[in-house]
């Protein structure tokens, strides 16, 4: 009987493990960078708003839509340099009063609006230049101020001339200075007048008086 040699089968191969190929970080969505960029941008028009806010004496608000970019670089020619004026959204000034007295402009955040920042006790002088614009550009109607904000106390556009009227600084020293050196009735006409008036006057003349105790 013959005997029959089958072939050996041959060892299987190892199994290899193939190491898994490293992942590519995804790419940030375009809406995501968008959103960043925009929080970011928000943040910055907040604080901005927060800074001009410090050392201000009015808050006023002004109907910006229709006016074009010329014009409006125009208008802060025009503006003396201790005031700012600044485009932004209603919302966002919204978030930077809140909380403070200047909160009393909430009324006005409506529609496309600028903001007036008036760093100096001067207002009549500050808000001549857009009046001034206005009558210019005739845009009495369509771009008036909306609102403002003075020592706490809010201002709708009917109540602005009393802001434009009040008197200057030099104006209340003459004042109180011609009522002391004159008559007693000039004394007491000047007291008589508006307390806001009054207060104006005392104030500037203790001011005076404490400047003049600090130079000596």
């Amino acid at each position: 009987m013959e005997t029959s040699f089958l072939p050996t089968a041959r060892p299987l191969p190892a199994f290899q493990t193939l190491a898994a190929a490293p992942r590519c970080p995804r790419p940030l969505r375009r809406s995501t960078i968008r959103a960043a960029i925009t929080r970011g941008r928000k943040e910055d028009t907040v604080a901005a708003v927060r800074e001009q806010l410090e050392g201000c004496y009015l808050l006023a608000g002004i109907r910006y839509e229709g006016l074009t970019v010329k014009q409006f670089q125009g208008i802060r020619d025009a503006l003396p340099e201790s005031c700012h004026l600044l485009v932004a959204k209603n919302t966002l000034v919204g978030k930077a009063i809140e909380g403070t007295p200047w909160e009393a402009l909430k009324p006005c955040m409506k529609g496309m609006n600028a903001w007036l920042f008036v760093h100096t006790e001067e207002v009549p002088a500050a808000l001549k230049p857009y009046r001034a614009f206005q009558k210019e550009e005739r845009v009495e109607e369509t771009n008036d101020f909306i609102g403002a904000v003075f020592e706490g106390k809010y201002y709708e556009p009917g109540d602005f001339k009393s802001l434009e009227t009040m008197p200057s600084r030099a104006e209340v020293y003459s004042k109180l200075l011609g009522a002391l050196n004159g008559p007693a009735t000039s004394l007491v006409t000047t007291l008589q007048a508006p307390a806001r008036d009054v207060v104006a006057v005392l104030s500037a003349y203790v001011r005076k008086l404490e400047e003049e105790a600090g130079a000596a």
